[in-house]
């Protein structure tokens, strides 16, 4: 159980420092590290979720970051999608339920590695803007975003935040950086809640596996939020990308070898990512751009 805290603490504060969904790290830390049944590392991945989501969603609501109007439309989708969604797979795939969920979170982790380098490249082409602005909803694109992200939670606990906050981005461009991560966190609470009692009724939660794990997240959260910085996260996106692929490679089953090529290629590539990405000296800064922004 120590073990398991530290491996807690240290996804906690890896989601603290770069607000990378959980789901995305812990899943594939307690099924490939671990040894857990995927159910029931989704199941009690959820609920250790469930319990951090509205610490960071309480903040932005009292500092008035939250669209509402969006939060709502996207839970009219994601929660029925995210509670149906446990129910039917069980109902169908029974006994190999856990083999099912295995290759569903590979995929979602390809496609979370896909939206973790999007959500890069949008954000650094969006200004830095401190004025929230009013975004006009779009119900049916919106509905269809929480469902898709609905499912994914559901199933794999992974896409709360790293494949739903890409769809975002790209249906409302002009939602600032605060508004988009507020209404995703608040957004999430009811999605994580919906997964979470789905899994509590069709399929597992293993109370042990989230206790411990929770002694380790919380306090990693807390510590990573704290010492976040914009330098950190131009090293940390790229890593994270080339985790979560060789990750889902790893849960689709592919031969180590390939992985093995696989990781040694993407973390070349990562490597230049790092230092073409690194912070300019104020010096060096001060030559290449005049005076004021």
């Amino acid at each position: 159980m120590f073990v398991l805290a530290l491996a807690g603490l240290g996804v906690g504060f890896v989601v603290g420092l770069t607000g990378m969904g959980g789901g995305a790290l812990m899943t594939p830390v307690l099924v490939l590290l671990f040894g857990i049944d995927p159910s029931k590392a989704v199941g009690s991945d959820l609920v250790v979720s469930l319990l951090m989501k509205p610490v960071g969603g309480g903040v932005h609501l009292r500092k008035g970051t939250v669209n509402l109007d969006l939060v709502k439309w996207l839970v009219v989708g994601s929660v029925p999608a995210a509670f149906f969604s446990v129910w039917l797979f069980s109902k169908l795939f029974g006994p190999n339920m856990n083999t099912v969920i295995q290759y569903s979170i590979g995929v979602a982790l390809l496609l979370a590695s896909l939206g973790l380098i999007a959500k890069g490249a949008f954000s650094g082409r969006r200004a830095n803007q401190d004025d929230l602005v009013a975004v006009p909803v779009k119900p049916l694109p919106t509905v269809l975003i929480g469902i898709f992200g609905g499912v994914a939670v559901g199933i794999t606990s992974v896409g709360s935040g790293s494949l739903m906050m890409p769809l975002l981005l790209i249906l409302y461009p002009m939602l600032t950086a605060k508004q988009l991560v507020g209404t995703d966190l608040v957004q999430a609470v009811p999605l994580v809640a919906a997964a979470s009692l789905g899994h509590a009724l069709f399929g597992e939660i293993e109370f042990g596996l989230t206790a411990a794990l929770l002694v380790g997240a919380l306090p990693g959260v807390w510590l990573g939020a704290h010492v976040s910085s914009r330098a950190a996260d131009y090293i940390i996106r790229p890593i994270l990308a080339v985790v979560l692929i060789i990750s889902g490679l790893k849960m689709l089953q592919i031969s180590t070898m390939v992985v093995g090529v696989v990781g040694l290629l993407l973390g070349a590539v990562a490597g230049v990512m790092i230092v073409r990405n690194r912070p300019r000296h104020d010096s060096e800064a001060s030559v290449v751009i005049p005076a004021a922004d």
